[in-house]
């Protein structure tokens, strides 16, 4: 099985050593897409697009289009981990949709996974994909009463997201089946129990442009 011991077979050593003083390795190397592979949604006649349409890199940073749907996703599963990762709508835009994917299980255009929601005003909710092959106990009084498989994340006394155009931080912790979920230092929402506890890592395409940065990943003991 893949393991997290492959990280170093796609980190650059500049980004290594600013990650480590905290144990954190990089996903993201800053200059190439290595070590991740992509999902994109056909269109009516089932044709594909070439992914670098899609997704590119410039300035150290993720560049997604938004168009098509889609995400990219890590070719290495991982468990028990901690995840960090950056990301901004540009500042003259509207904002948009897109998500980080927990415990991705196939390689379909909707996979079985946790969806770590990043839709602008949202982010911080869950979503859980193609249940009841996901499952996850969240707080019922946060369930979307239009939809079962959404929960909103906890109300806070401020924003926890910042301006369109100024980058955001999640910090996900994901353990045997539990998740919380972190922005901007601000707990915002998590659950327990679920029947996901492994799997590959993705960022979504979903309509809008966003741009990631900053992935990381450290290992739970």
């Amino acid at each position: 099985m893949r393991t997290l011991l492959c990280f170093a077979a796609f980190a650059l050593p500049s980004y290594v050593s600013a990650a480590d003083a905290d144990g954190f390795t990089p996903l993201f190397d800053g200059k190439t897409l290595d070590g991740w592979t992509f999902i994109v949604k056909p269109d009516k006649e089932g044709k594909k697009a070439d992914p670098k349409t899609t997704w590119s890199v410039a300035d150290g940073t993720i560049r997604c289009t938004g168009k098509p749907n889609g995400y990219m996703v890590t070719k290495n599963e991982f468990s028990d981990y901690v995840l960090r990762v950056k990301w901004r709508f540009p500042a003259d835009g509207k904002g948009g949709n897109t998500g980080v994917l927990l415990h991705v299980q196939d390689e379909k255009y909707w996979p079985t996974s946790i969806e770590a929601q990043l839709l602008t005003g949202r982010a911080g909710d869950i979503f859980l994909t193609n249940p009841p092959d996901a499952k996850l106990d969240v707080d019922k009084s946060r369930q979307n009463p239009k939809l079962e498989r959404q929960f909103f994340r906890l109300e806070t006394k401020e924003p926890v997201e910042k301006k369109l155009g100024e980058w955001n931080e999640y910090e996900i912790t994901c353990k045997g089946g539990d998740i919380t979920l972190v922005i901007n230092g601000v707990k915002v929402n998590e659950g327990k129990n679920g029947n996901l506890t492994k799997g590959r890592i993705a960022l979504q395409s979903e309509g809008a442009e966003v741009h990631f940065k900053d992935v990381l990943v450290k290992k739970l003991k």
